[in-house]
């Protein structure tokens, strides 16, 4: 069996920057096993795969697994490669299309830069705001943090498609200096209800951008991931529901600490939350199997 693959750099302007997908364009009768070796084979934080539809109005078909097997249902840089490889490839022009991602139907936009690059905007479900940690001394311990560097209201599970854990701490130090203990973080994300763990900082920095930002997700087989759109959404969500941004488009910058800058753009208009960003295909091939 010969199965074509793609590696795209997600919020990205420039090869080997932003958060690696591997993208399989062509999955249409691979068994969920096989899909799930080949995202260990991969292990990338997330490998997808397209699908004709199942759900009417969908245009597209996603799928996509982590190292571990598990499946993401969340639209963040799982899809947003994905449609950036189809801009790309010219599979789809630009204008409205939709996708099909865990069990829902939402709209997708392909447009371009200035300069000509590809850009995506994707629909995230409206944000749910979920349960607030009642242990913040073990929310910090889990983290590598003292209690002192938690600050700037509770640690919370919002939800645009999948669940994180915000975390705001004190400063952007604070939040390069974590450093968890997977075993505990997941201990404590599960008791609250959630599924990846978004330490952020909302510090003034000249980069202009709302928060600063690293992800976690170690129930998940996810140690960091260097740029996080299913936790983008919910952060911007949250940071316009505190009154700490107003509605409108916020940028995020992630993945310094793994030496992949990564800047997500998120707007939030209401219950509307829309994800955006740029990218580009930096590999291309053919699995043997």
């Amino acid at each position: 069996m010969r199965i074509s693959f793609a590696v795209v750099d997600v919020f990205a302007s420039r090869p080997l920057t932003g958060n690696p997908l591997a993208l399989v364009p062509d999955a249409e009768g691979l068994p969920d096993d096989v899909m799930r070796a080949v995202a260990r084979e991969f292990n990338q934080s997330e490998t997808t795969f397209l699908l004709p539809p199942a759900l009417p109005g969908a245009d597209r078909r996603l799928r996509s697994f982590t190292p571990t097997g598990e499946e993401v249902g969340g639209a963040g840089h799982n899809s947003l490669g994905a449609w950036l490889w189809l801009a790309e490839s010219g599979a789809v022009g630009p204008g409205g299309h939709t996708q099909e991602i865990g069990g829902r139907v939402l709209p997708v936009r392909v447009g371009r830069t200035p300069g000509g690059q590809a850009r995506v905007s994707l629909s995230q479900a409206a944000p749910r705001f979920g349960a607030t940690v009642f242990d913040p001394a073990a929310l910090a311990s889990a983290l590598g943090l003292v209690d002192s560097d938690l600050e700037g209201g509770p640690a919370q599970v919002v939800d645009t498609g999948a669940g994180h854990l915000m975390v705001p701490v004190r400063d952007r130090a604070a939040v390069d200096r974590a450093q968890p203990d997977a075993q505990r973080l997941t201990a404590v994300v599960r008791a609250a209800g959630g599924e990846g763990v978004y330490v952020f900082s909302v510090e003034e920095a000249p980069d202009g951008a709302a928060a600063y930002a690293r992800f976690f997700n170690p129930a998940m087989g996810i140690r960091e991931d260097p740029a996080t759109g299913t936790a983008a959404g919910p952060l911007a969500a949250l940071l316009v529901e505190r009154e700490l941004s107003p509605e409108g488009t916020l940028h995020i910058e992630q993945g310094h600490a793994l030496g992949r800058p990564s800047r997500l753009s998120v707007t939030v208009a209401g219950p509307e939350v829309t994800l955006s960003g740029t990218g580009l295909t930096v590999a291309e091939g053919t699995l043997l199997l």
